[in-house]
């Protein structure tokens, strides 16, 4: 009978496990999916100022006359808002639970996992978690306005990254780094959760992995690179 139990509570916790697994890799996908979008938005930059604004200026019109005006950028918000709470939700779940099935550390360590980004996950969770805010008081509320505030998204985003403000675009700089290993080793978690990662495909994978890492990496630091040497203004 104690035997029975004991599997029957194996099998929960692993059921559970998967659970927590699938909610990472959905919600990353969420995420993943907004990153590209944004980056998209961004980009618009090298168009100038009137084709910038334009942009940001019918996102909140998205969805009229249906959803009131900026309804759709809520909507959004709530979503992502919603993915990244069940993200970090399940992330601590899990790292808890595998803390408890393995009280005593390994001595020996398995290089092909213990990455540099397997590493720096959680603390750059924290990190990127911290910018998110301090990146929509920027751009977003005009709370926090380096250069000086203004209505317009462009002279916001190219007075921010002004070579005298060259603290925003370090910080800028760092957190979009750490993005990009968190995709990186994301990615190839989420494979491994959905199963995707098998012999033969690992390969595949990890070259999917490092691209669209690099390509968002690469996408998001163009535009204050770009302020920052004169290119853009």
């Amino acid at each position: 009978m104690a035997n029975s139990t004991l599997t029957k509570q194996r099998a929960e916790a692993r059921r559970s496990t998967v659970a927590l697994k699938s909610a990472m890799a959905v919600t990353g996908l969420i995420l993943v999916l907004f990153l590209i979008a944004h980056m998209y938005g961004n980009l618009n930059v090298f168009a100038g100022q009137e084709a910038f604004d334009d942009y940001s200026h019918h996102l909140r019109e998205l969805g009229e006359p249906m959803l009131p005006h900026g309804g759709f950028l809520w909507i959004m918000r709530i979503v992502l808002l919603a993915s990244v709470l069940i993200h970090i939700g399940s992330a601590v779940a899990l790292t808890r639970r595998a803390g408890k099935a393995r009280p005593v550390r390994y001595r020996t360590r398995k290089p092909v996992q213990q990455t540099y980004a397997s590493r720096t996950m959680r603390w750059g969770g924290v990190i990127i978690a911290l910018y998110v805010v301090f990146h929509i008081l920027h751009l977003t509320t005009n709370t926090i306005a380096p250069g000086g505030a203004s209505d317009s998204p462009y002279e916001r985003l190219v007075r921010g990254f002004q070579p005298e403000n060259f603290w925003v675009t370090a910080i800028y700089i760092l957190a979009v780094l750490l993005v990009g290993l968190h995709l990186r080793h994301g990615i190839w978690s989420a494979a491994a959760t959905l199963g995707l990662n098998r012999e033969g495909r690992r390969r595949a994978i990890n070259t999917v992995a490092i691209i669209v890492a690099a390509v968002i990496t690469v996408g998001f630091l163009l535009p204050p690179f770009s302020v920052l040497f004169g290119l853009v203004g």
